[in-house]
């Protein structure tokens, strides 16, 4: 807010007070927040003065890095400050300033170089929470993201998200997921929490179910065995019923925009390793938007209610297989063309 218009507005509010509205009439008069005028509508005009000061202090301390900020903006014009945030403390480890003051800044910036901003729908979760260890949520996603090379490439991601601590676990890879896949990523994924919750919410995937008939769920053979001897509960989502895995959907998007978006594509290894300690700093480590909680600390928690999981099942890796019977045909090949040559001719 700049000096000037926030002075004019504390005048507006005043006034407006003196005549008898209330602070829900005076925040439709003046098409601005309840919350905002509950914050000036008592201040004597030196408080005011004074917070004004001290918001103009705060919105200084991002200039420092106003030519990286906008760089990023205006190769990324969809940029959030969200992101930016992210970024800037990623490169700079400790910054003394909050998001909302960077969100101010940012703002005027788009103002005064004329980047508009993309504005994203939010996903609205209408069930409540689940008691602890009660409940986890798992969806996948696809994305397109810009390769070093310049060349765009697909990856595919699978997300989790314990429903009452919201604490997340995404693996990407690649190439589209097999049954295996899933099974292995499980796996990894009840390794990261340190067990299992007692339900697991999915969409109707066909790497999971084969088919549906009148009610009776048909999973896919090898699906079907792991969830016989990991005996978890499974709650198959109905496409009427998209508020049952709201939080998971909120999670991919989550990831999908401001996790992936804009970010340059190395390898698998290290898109991995770059997501986790992203969702580590932000995912799970910031305040989250519905419960006002910490999810890294509510699953502190939250995973002592958990099913312990012993042993962790190694599959067999496709791809190994793969290299064992190309390296034999290799070796059955080199002793035909050995055979050949050290035949002796007749």
């Amino acid at each position: 807010m700049k000096r000037n218009e926030g002075w004019e507005m504390y005048i507006d509010i005043q006034q407006l007070k003196k005549i008898g509205l209330n602070k829900s009439q005076i925040a439709r008069k003046l098409g601005i927040s309840r919350p905002t005028v509950d914050k000036y509508i008592d201040m004597t005009p030196e408080e005011f003065n004074s917070t004004m000061e001290a918001m103009h202090e705060r919105s200084k301390k991002p200039n420092i890095y106003e030519d990286e900020i906008l760089d990023w903006l205006i190769e990324f014009p969809d940029l959030s400050s969200a992101q930016v945030y992210d970024w800037l403390e990623k490169k700079h480890k400790e910054l003394d300033f909050s998001e909302g003051t960077l969100r101010r800044y940012i703002r005027d910036l788009r103002t005064k170089h004329d980047i508009p901003k993309i504005a994203f729908k939010r996903q609205y979760e209408a069930i409540p929470d689940p008691p602890m260890g009660k409940q986890m949520q798992v969806d996948f996603g696809e994305k397109r993201v810009k390769m070093h090379n310049g060349n765009i490439i697909k990856l595919f991601v699978m997300c989790f998200v314990l429903s009452h601590s919201r604490h997340k676990y995404c693996e990407w890879r690649d190439r589209p997921f097999n049954t295996s896949n899933i099974i292995q990523i499980h796996e990894n994924a009840f390794d990261f929490y340190g067990g299992m919750p007692q339900e697991i919410v999915y969409d109707q995937d066909s790497l999971i179910l084969t088919s549906e008939n009148h009610g009776e769920l048909v999973y896919t053979h090898a699906f079907a065995r792991y969830m016989q001897k990991r005996k978890f509960l499974v709650y198959m989502c109905r496409k009427s019923d998209p508020e049952s895995k709201g939080r998971i959907e909120n999670v991919v998007g989550f990831v999908k925009k401001n996790f992936a978006h804009n970010r340059t594509f190395y390898n698998v290894e290290r898109w991995n390793e770059d997501c986790m300690n992203w969702l580590q700093r932000r995912g799970n480590g910031k305040v989250h938007g519905t419960t006002k909680k910490i999810p890294a600390q509510v699953f502190i928690e939250e995973q002592k209610y958990l099913q312990p999981v012993l042993e962790k099942i190694q599959l067999k890796s496709t791809i190994l297989s793969i290299k064992i019977r190309c390296k034999k045909l290799l070796i059955k090949n080199c002793k035909k063309v050995l055979d050949i040559h050290t035949t002796p001719d007749v």
